[in-house]
């Protein structure tokens, strides 16, 4: 053989090795980031049970009034309790622009309970109580989709109807009209991941669930906001951070939440954590009285020492998405990934 065909093939023996190697860092690449980063963990260790489930009917008023006994579904679109499912409803202005408490605080003092399987019934001080029927909505609602978002993230929803618009409307702006009251009508997440989230590594766009501000989910330790607390004048109750899970620690181990990867509640329903929840004015709001606090707190008092991961805005929480549905009840043990 020449020396220039042993050339020749010694060339292409490396550049089919090359070749293979990067295909192989390439499907490495891919089963790490796509496949393996959601292969659920075989071992679990407790670290608490769920103290309370918070269900939030209707965007940025209160829970849903649950009793201890109730068991409650996790599923791809959020919490489930009977016919009523989290965050479905929301308020939008004559633009058809999101509306929350962090602008019309008293939304916090709207109140709802279940009546039968599938009828919320709203109440407020000074107002009339307001029958909302989830079963009959779609058949009862004038069938129009409008166009809105939240935080920037489009999608489309249906006005639930004048009554539910005017109802809130008097309620919220003391006024006939201003408000409309629209309802989640998809099947399953139909908005792209949140604008802040898009670089986080394990979120996706079934983690959107339904008009939740960035994910399904959001866990809150308990141990985290007491020590909040011992920093504040005034203590904050940890509803006002709209956690849909209330996590009491067995050991009192404060911000233990932020290195956790996965998390199991009972026997069935498990979650990826997908990111740390940054906090807004929101939970300034008190939710028994439904004003703001005029020192600024908490959230003047989280930016002192929960600017973490290079975020602009103070950590407490974690967002969640669900990666294997299940049925929950308060007094579950919850459990994380055992990495030790």
């Amino acid at each position: 053989m020449s020396t220039s065909s042993a050339a020749a093939n010694r060339a292409m023996y490396v550049g089919l090795g090359l070749g293979a190697t990067m295909l192989t860092g390439a499907l490495s690449y891919v089963f790490y980031k796509y496949l393996k980063r959601d292969i659920m963990p075989l071992k679990w260790r407790r670290v608490g049970t769920l103290e309370q489930i918070n269900l939030f009917p209707v965007k940025s008023c209160a829970p849903l009034e649950l009793s201890a006994a109730d068991e409650l579904l996790c599923e791809v679109l959020g919490l489930r309790f009977k016919g009523i499912r989290d965050r479905a409803l929301m308020l939008v202005n004559e633009k058809y622009e999101m509306i929350t408490a962090r602008v019309y605080p008293k939304l916090v003092l709207v109140f709802s309970k279940l009546v039968g399987e599938t009828k919320l019934l709203l109440t407020a001080e000074g107002m009339e109580p307001l029958e909302l029927d989830f079963a009959t909505l779609a058949d009862d609602a004038p069938g129009k989709d409008i166009h809105t978002s939240v935080w920037g993230t489009k999608l489309d929803a249906m006005l639930c109807g004048e009554k539910y618009d005017k109802w809130f409307s008097r309620c919220i702006l003391n006024k006939d009209s201003g408000l409309h009251l629209v309802y989640y009508p998809y099947p399953k997440p139909v908005r792209s991941v949140n604008s802040r989230l898009t670089k986080e590594p394990f979120i996706t766009k079934e983690d959107s669930g339904t008009f939740g501000d960035a994910t399904s989910y959001m866990l809150m330790n308990l141990a985290s906001v007491e020590d909040l607390n011992t920093r504040l004048p005034n203590s904050v109750d940890t509803l006002q951070f709209r956690g849909n899970f209330h996590l009491k620690m067995d050991k009192n181990d404060a911000y233990a939440e932020d290195k956790w990867q996965w998390v199991r509640i009972g026997d069935e329903a498990v979650f990826r954590k997908v990111a740390p929840c940054t906090r807004c004015i929101f939970p300034n709001i008190n939710v028994k009285t439904g004003e703001r606090d005029p020192n600024g707190n908490p959230l003047k008092e989280l930016k002192s020492y929960r600017l973490i991961n290079d975020n602009v805005s103070p950590t407490l929480g974690i967002h969640l998405g669900l990666r294997q549905a299940g049925s929950i009840k308060a007094n579950d043990v919850i459990y994380v990934e055992d990495v030790e």
